[in-house]
């Protein structure tokens, strides 16, 4: 069996200054609609993490980010794609935030109350879990 080729993602955390986090639904017509997950995208040719995810959160969002401060990385199995999904913690933005692809934002803290959760999503918030000493669930089922 021939291992799947990569596709490099880039994932925004944006924080606020109280410590709750955004996350975006998937929109209708894409894998796994309507669940919650960090925003970003797939990075172009040419592009760093970086440039990829400020042209994906102005292309979601309508936002301009400041800097982006790589965090974590994760390789996720998905039966549609392998993704190398790389997370940038984000803490400074400007604009006002636009739903441009139709999906919903809620800002959440742990444990987090929107569902259904994407799975490359989980991962994460158990490091915001274990960054903050979060004991008990960090998500409903």
């Amino acid at each position: 069996m021939t291992e799947r080729a990569i596709t490099e993602v880039a994932v925004g955390v944006l924080v606020a200054p109280d410590g709750q986090f955004l996350l975006t639904s998937r929109p209708e017509g894409k894998v796994y609609a309507g669940y919650w997950e960090f925003p970003g995208g797939k990075v172009e040719a040419g592009e760093s993490i970086e440039q990829a995810l400020a042209r994906e959160l102005r292309e979601e969002l309508g936002i301009e980010i400041g800097a982006a401060h790589p965090w974590q990385t994760l390789v996720m199995d998905y039966p549609h794609a392998r993704v190398r999904l790389n997370f940038c913690k984000v803490f400074e933005w400007t604009g006002e935030f636009q739903m441009l692809e139709g999906q919903q934002m809620a800002w959440a803290q742990l444990p987090v109350q929107v569902r259904p959760v994407l799975p490359g999503t989980i991962p994460v918030l158990q490091w915001f879990a274990t960054e903050l000493g979060h004991a008990g669930p960090t998500h409903l089922d």
